[in-house]
C-alpha cells in the first residue's frame, strides 16, 4: 500500500501552463526558453504558496529537457524524470534557512565550477534566500556576477527587502502576485473532481478566501476538510472543520451591533465560542467585514470589486446603511486593538466580550473618537432624512407676541380641534418668502460639520425657525440638538445672518420642543456625554 501524498504535492504544477494566476511570469519564461535568451540568475519574489518554487523546478527541467514543447518541459525524457525524482545531482534545491552560513555558500561555489554530468546545465535553486547571512551573500556575489556558462541560479524569497541590492542588480526579478479567489476556487474544483471529493461552490469559495492568495494553502485546507468529513463538503462543514465562524454568522453579529442589541450579540458570540470557534478568527472576520463596509462607504458601488467576501454582497450592502464612516473607523481600531492584545492576554474571551459590548454600546467609550463617531452617525441620519424625532409639544406663547413660522409646516396648538369659522388671523410680522431656506443656506456656508448638518430644510429637520417679533426661535425637536446649538458663537452666526437678511436687529435663541426627553434613553445619554465633554465638542466645531 503506497503512502498517502498531500494534495499540494500531488498536484504541484509540472509545466508552465499548469501554473495558475501567474500568466505574466510563465509566458515570459517560456519565451526566453524558446528563443534561448536565458539569464544566468533569476529572483522569484512573492507571498507564500504563489508558485515560486514550482516555477523554479519547471524552469530547471525546461532548460535541460531533451524535447521541450513550446517552452514547457516534456516530463517524459530522461532529464525531466531524473529532476522530478530528485536523482539528478546537477539540479540542487537548497533551503537557505538551514544552510545560511558562509561555509555552506563556499562549498556551493566550489562545486558550481564543475560541468554537469547528467544534464545540460547545472541549476541551483536557493529557497528563502533572504535567510542567508551577510557574509554568505558576499560569498555568493562573485559567482552570480561571473558564472560559468553551464550554471543557472534561481533564487526565491518572500521578503524582498532583506535581499542586498548587490544581489538584486545581478538577477532578473519576477514578482509573483497573489492568486485570485476565482483561480484558486477553479483549481480546487478540478482537484476535487480528480480526487472524488464532493465539493460545492460555496465551500470552494470559502476555502479560496481563507487561502489568502496562496494556492498551496488552499489545497492544504481542502485536504484537511476532505479528510475530516464524509459526504458533501459544504461551507458550513468547512467552517466547522476549521473552527471558525461562518460568514452568515459574522453578518448576523454585525447586524446586532448595528441595532445596538448587546444581549443578542453576546448570545450569538457565546454560542459560537461554545461550538469551538476560534476567537481570533472571529474578530478577524469582523475586522474584514468592517473594512468592506468602510470601502463601500467611501468608494460606492465601485468598492464591490474590492470586497473580501466575508459576507455576501447583498448583506454587505444592507449593512453599509446602518453605520457611519466615523463609526466604522472606531470599530476597526477597537477590533484591531483587541486582536493585538491577544498574544499577551490571560483571558482572550473576556477581552473579546468587552470589545463586543463596546461595539454595541459606543456610549461606554468616553473619548473624542467615540463622540466623533456618534456625531457623524447623527449627521448622516439628518442628511439622509432618516432621523425621526419623538413627538414634541409646542411651547406656550406669550399672549402679546405674534410669530411668523418660516418655510416649515404649520405647528398648531391643537391639531385635533376643528378650525373656528370667521376667526380672524392674529397679526403676523412680515418675513420674506423663502427667508428660512435662504438663512439655512447662509448658515451652512459658515458653520462646519457636524453643526452645519442640523440646518436643513426637510419635514423631519431637527430645527425649524420661527420669527417672534425681533426674536428668531430655533425650535429644536430634541434636547440634544438644542444643547448643540445653544452656544454663543453659533447663535451669533444665525443672528448676524438673519439681521442682514431682514435689515433689522434679530436675536436668535434656542427652544427645546421635546416634552419628554427621557423617552429616548440613548439620546439622553448622548446629551449627558456632550454636556460633560463640551471642550471636545468645541474642538469638533
Amino acid at each position: 500500500m503506497s503512502a498517502y501524498q498531500a494534495l499540494y504535492r500531488k498536484y504541484r504544477p509540472q509545466t508552465f501552463d499548469d501554473v495558475s494566476g501567474q500568466m505574466a511570469v510563465t509566458q515570459t519564461l517560456k519565451t526566453q526558453i524558446m528563443t534561448g535568451k536565458l539569464s544566468h540568475a533569476y529572483l522569484f519574489t512573492g507571498s507564500r504558496g504563489t508558485g515560486k518554487t514550482s516555477c523554479a523546478k519547471i524552469l530547471a527541467k525546461a532548460v535541460n529537457c531533451l524535447n521541450p514543447d513550446h517552452g514547457n518541459p516534456c516530463n517524459v525524457c530522461e532529464a525531466c524524470r531524473a529532476i522530478d525524482s530528485g536523482s539528478c545531482m546537477d539540479v540542487l534545491e537548497i533551503d537557505a534557512a538551514s544552510n545560511n552560513g558562509v561555509d555552506n555558500v563556499r562549498d556551493l561555489r566550489d562545486d558550481a565550477v564543475y560541468t554537469p554530468s547528467q544534464v545540460r546545465m547545472r541549476v541551483y535553486i536557493i529557497d528563502e534566500v533572504h535567510m542567508l547571512s551577510l557574509s554568505a551573500f558576499n560569498a555568493l556575489l562573485k559567482i552570480i556576477e561571473e558564472p560559468p556558462e553551464h550554471l543557472l541560479f534561481i533564487l526565491a524569497t518572500t521578503e524582498l527587502h532583506k535581499v542586498p541590492a548587490t544581489i538584486l542588480s545581478r538577477c532578473q526579478r519576477f514578482s509573483f502576485r497573489r492568486i485570485s479567489q476565482e483561480d484558486i476556487a477553479a483549481r480546487l474544483q478540478y482537484v476535487a473532481y480528480q480526487e472524488n471529493i464532493d465539493l460545492d461552490d460555496g465551500a470552494a469559495r470559502v476555502i479560496a478566501r481563507l487561502a489568502d492568495g496562496g494556492m498551496r494553502d488552499g489545497l492544504s485546507l481542502l485536504d484537511q476538510c476532505a479528510s475530516a468529513t464524509t459526504g458533501e463538503l459544504t461551507a458550513e462543514r468547512v467552517y466547522a472543520c476549521l473552527g471558525i465562524a461562518g460568514e452568515q454568522k459574522c453578518g448576523e453579529l454585525m447586524g446586532y451591533i448595528a441595532a445596538h442589541d448587546t444581549k443578542a450579540a453576546l448570545e450569538l458570540f457565546n454560542r459560537l465560542y461554545t461550538e469551538g470557534k476560534d476567537l481570533g478568527a472571529m474578530l478577524d472576520e469582523m475586522a474584514c467585514l468592517t473594512r468592506d463596509l468602510l470601502v463601500l462607504k467611501t468608494a460606492g458601488n465601485a468598492g464591490i470589486t474590492m470586497l473580501s467576501g466575508v459576507a455576501s454582497d447583498q448583506e454587505t450592502l444592507a449593512l453599509t446603511k446602518a453605520f457611519s464612516s466615523g463609526e466604522l473607523v472606531r470599530m476597526m481600531e477597537r477590533i484591531q486593538q483587541t486582536l493585538s492584545g491577544f498574544t499577551r492576554s490571560a483571558s482572550r474571551r473576556m477581552d473579546a466580550e468587552l470589545c463586543l459590548v463596546e461595539l454595541c454600546q459606543p456610549e461606554l467609550s468616553l473619548d473624542a473618537k467615540a463622540l466623533n463617531a456618534r456625531l457623524t452617525r447623527l449627521e448622516e441620519q439628518v442628511k439622509s432624512g432618516s432621523f425621526v424625532p419623538a413627538p414634541a409639544a409646542k411651547p406656550q406663547k406669550h399672549p402679546t407676541e405674534t410669530e411668523d413660522e418660516l418655510d416649515g409646516p404649520p405647528m398648531p396648538d391643537d391639531a385635533d380641534a376643528p378650525p373656528e369659522e370667521n376667526t380672524p388671523s392674529p397679526p403676523r410680522d412680515e418675513a420674506p418668502v423663502g427667508f428660512w431656506s435662504d438663512l439655512v443656506a447662509a448658515v451652512r456656508r459658515e458653520l462646519k460639520p457636524p453643526l452645519s448638518g442640523f440646518f436643513v430644510v426637510t419635514p423631519n429637520a431637527p430645527v425649524q425657525g420661527a420669527l417672534v417679533g425681533d426674536r428668531l426661535e430655533l425650535r429644536c425637536t430634541n434636547s440634544f440638538t438644542a444643547q448643540m446649538l445653544d452656544k454663543p458663537d453659533i447663535l451669533e452666526v444665525v443672528s448676524r445672518k438673519a439681521t442682514a437678511m431682514l435689515s433689522r436687529p434679530v436675536q436668535a435663541v434656542t427652544v427645546d420642543l421635546s416634552a419628554k426627553p427621557a423617552n429616548n434613553p440613548r439620546l439622553e445619554q448622548l446629551m449627558d456625554f456632550g454636556r460633560a465633554h463640551s471642550d471636545i465638542v468645541k474642538i469638533k466645531e
